[in-house]
């Protein structure tokens, strides 16, 4: 399975096609600390008139949590960056530092898209692109291996629904949590 994440990044890494260079590596860069996730809450918040700061700091704590995580899971899995294990390669993006697994910008770009497209439904397919583009980034500028951003997606992917559940339990009416659909009924 790691031969086939090498070779997949390899074959990444070996066909960027020039002109998109800068398109990628100015979406890793927006990826770090998962800010334009934050922005972005903040944006869609008052474009659909809902509490600004409300969203932003939802938003703020599943990225930051996901960020949190996947460093902790980083000290406990140590997997090197792929320009470490494979010196030949040349990245696009230098000043990375760390270990590989899991991706924290695949983390915090999961975690941000779901808890954002909970709030604003119709906004899913942008934030879904988005964050998929993000994610493939790390790859194209050479600072994950595909299995670090799908590891990093995973863990996004679950704090984002945790924090959507979260929000479930302390909003809706009791009653709409057991499938009534919140009516109460006709006496």
């Amino acid at each position: 399975m790691l031969e086939l994440d090498r070779d997949a990044f390899l074959w990444v890494v070996e066909h960027l096609v020039g002109p998109l260079d800068p398109v990628f590596v100015g979406l890793s860069l927006v990826g770090y600390a998962g800010a334009v996730w934050i922005a972005l809450a903040a944006g869609l918040a008052a474009w659909t008139r809902r509490r600004i700061v409300a969203t932003a700091a939802l938003t703020a704590a599943a990225v930051w949590s996901a960020d949190l995580l996947s460093l902790g899971i980083k000290a406990l899995v140590e997997r090197p960056r792929p320009f470490e294990a494979l010196p030949a390669v040349e990245t696009l993006l230098g000043g990375t530092v760390g270990t590989s697994f899991p991706s924290g910008h695949a983390a915090t770009s999961v975690a941000g898209a779901v808890t954002m497209a909970l709030l604003v439904r119709r906004a899913l397919p942008a934030l879904v692109l988005l964050g998929l583009a993000i994610g493939y980034s790390r790859v194209y500028v050479g600072a994950h291996y595909p299995l670090d951003v799908l590891g990093g997606a995973a863990l996004g992917g679950a704090v984002g629904l945790a924090f959507a559940l979260g929000i479930r339990l302390r909003v809706l009416p009791s009653g709409a949590r057991r499938g009534s659909g919140g009516r109460r009924p006709r006496g």
